[in-house]
Formats: structure tokens, C-alpha cells, sequence
């Protein structure tokens, strides 16, 4: 519940232009849990019971911030009881908008399943460990990236809604430029020092082996990343919710998933196989979200101009 609130209020936080208090929410949660762990683990003896405590310590009182921000005086976007009745037009809208991320996010879950139970089948133990530092790699290059896309978000909303095609272009290639940047530095870093890349999530020196060369496969286009993320978000910026969605379900589960059961049986290494479904799908997804959004985005601004 605490996560919930604080996460979704903080987004109005952000939309207002208070991204140092937005980032406050974020780091106020983060630096008490850092500091309560060891209290509740070590200092009080409680153990996983202590770290399960301190999450929640360090949540509660980080929607009580957003809470009280947003009930104070600075902000715009006051949280007042007449407010609290639901709008089903508006609810739906934002269902609309929130369908890509959800899909993002919770596909996650049953791609890492069909990942592991393949990996397990080719490769064992060590395939699986494997796949799971490369799953916490991934997201060290993905969540930097979504952070900088839900930055650019409401600039581009705002000018999409104000009719000034100039600015969410800017912004747009301005994001993209920031996005493939990130992209790229990481992908760099994992193809050339892999084992440095590693050696952050694991000191097996085994695993660290293993996992160095898997990675080089797994993460071969990373680098393209940051063109699937600017376009996706600029979608939901412009209230575009169907392709937005689209192009979410096209990588997730039109390429990915029937991708990790189809490829291993044309090579002869086939946990390698398994890895290789990623960037494979990533080049397809990606391919494919360039063109639309050209084709999209075009008309959107041409659409702006005529008003």
C-alpha cells in the first residue's frame, strides 16, 4: 500500500515541475531502509524479519512526505476530498496510457519464467545463476533509462496538449539523444569488460567466466535500447495508447516468448540458444517501433501544425 501511493502521488509531484522533491521521495525511502537493515537485522537480532520491518518503516514514511507535499501549500495540485470522486472517462484514459508500462513490467514475471525453465533444461544450475546476474544487468540499464523518459514525459505532454509541435520534437530527439547515449556507454562497458561488468553482481570466479561470455550474446544489442524507450514513452506522451501498447506486446510476447522455445533448436548450443533469443527480439522490436513511431509521430506533428 505504502509503495503504491508514494509512487503514484510522486508522479503529480513530478508533472508540477518539484523534481528535487520527487527525487526526495525517492532517496527519503531509500537512505532510511539503508540505515534501518542493519538496526533491525544485526542491532535488534531480528533478522529477514528486521530487513521485512525496515521496508516498511522507510515506505511509510515516504508516503507520508508525498502526502504531505501534496496537502501542503507549494504545490498546485492540492489532494482535497472533492476531488476523490472518480471520473470513469478519465480512469479509463489512463488505464489506456498505463497498458504499455503495465505490460512491461508485468510480462517480466513470465519472461524470466520460460528464460529459467530453458536454461535449466540446457544448462543447469549455472545457466539459471547466470541468467539471474544478467537479468539484474539488465535492469541497471533499463531503470536509468525510464527514469529519463518519465523526466521528459510531462514536458512533452504539456506541449503536445499546448499545440507546440517545435518543442515536443526537441524534446523528443533531445530524449532519444540522452537515451541512446546511456544505451551505448553500457553496452560498450559489457562488450569489452565484461567480467568487470560481472564481477558488480557476483565474486564466483565460475559464474563471473560463464556469465562474461553469455552476456556478450545476451546484451549484443543493447545498445538500440534507448530508440525502443524514447519512442515508447513519446507514444504515451501523446496520449497514443494503442501503439504504445502495441509495441509492447510485439517485443514481449509476440517475439520473446515464442523466440526462447524456437531458436535453441537450431543451434547447436542451445543455453546459448536461450540468449540469443534476446537481442534477436530486441532488433525485430525495435525495427519495428522506429517505423511506426516515423509514421506516427509525423502525423502527429503535421496534425499540430494545422491547428
Amino acid at each position: 500500500m505504502f509503495v503504491q501511493l508514494t509512487l503514484g502521488l510522486n508522479a503529480f509531484i513530478t508533472a508540477q515541475g518539484f523534481a528535487k522533491t520527487s527525487m526526495l521521495t525517492v532517496l527519503i525511502g531509500a537512505v532510511l531502509n539503508i540505515i534501518l537493515d542493519p538496526v533491525f537485522i544485526y542491532g535488534f537480532h531480528m533478522g529477514v524479519k528486521g530487513a521485512a520491518l525496515a521496508t516498511i518503516v522507510s515506505q511509510s514514511v515516504s508516503c507520508v512526505w508525498v502526502i504531505s507535499f501534496l496537502r501542503g501549500k507549494k504545490t498546485l495540485l492540492s489532494i482535497k476530498k472533492e476531488y476523490l470522486r472518480p471520473d470513469w472517462r478519465i480512469v479509463a484514459s489512463c488505464l489506456a496510457l498505463g497498458v504499455a508500462p503495465f505490460i512491461m513490467q508485468g510480462s517480466e514475471g513470465v519472461i524470466c519464467i520460460c528464460f529459467n525453465a530453458s536454461l535449466q533444461k540446457y544448462g543447469g544450475d549455472i545457466a539459471v545463476s547466470a541468467m539471474t546476474v544478467l537479468s539484474s544487468a539488465m535492469m541497471l540499464v533499463m531503470l536509468p533509462m525510464q527514469g529519463i523518459a518519465q523526466g521528459a514525459q510531462p514536458i512533452m505532454s504539456y506541449n503536445f496538449g499546448a499545440l507546440r509541435p517545435d518543442r515536443v520534437k526537441k524534446t523528443f530527439f533531445l530524449l532519444l539523444g540522452v537515451c541512446m547515449l546511456f544505451s551505448t556507454s553500457l553496452w560498450a562497458i559489457i562488450v569489452f569488460l565484461p567480467e568487470l561488468f560481472v564481477g558488480i553482481f557476483t565474486p564466483d570466479p565460475e559464474l563471473i567466466a560463464y556469465t562474461a561470455s553469455a552476456i556478450r550474446v545476451y546484451a549484443a544489442v543493447i545498445c538500440l535500447m534507448g530508440i525502443q524507450i524514447a519512442c515508447q514513452m513519446t507514444f504515451i506522451s501523446m496520449g497514443n495508447a494503442k501503439a504504445s501498447a502495441v509495441v509492447a506486446i510485439v517485443r514481449k510476447f509476440g517475439l520473446l516468448l515464442p523466440l526462447v522455445y524456437i531458436i535453441p533448436h537450431f543451434m547447436e548450443d542451445k543455453t546459448m540458444g536461450v540468449f540469443l533469443t534476446e537481442p534477436v527480439s530486441d532488433f525485430i522490436a525495435v525495427s519495428f517501433t522506429a517505423i511506426l513511431f516515423a509514421l506516427q509521430f509525423k502525423k502527429a506533428l503535421a496534425q499540430m501544425e494545422k491547428v
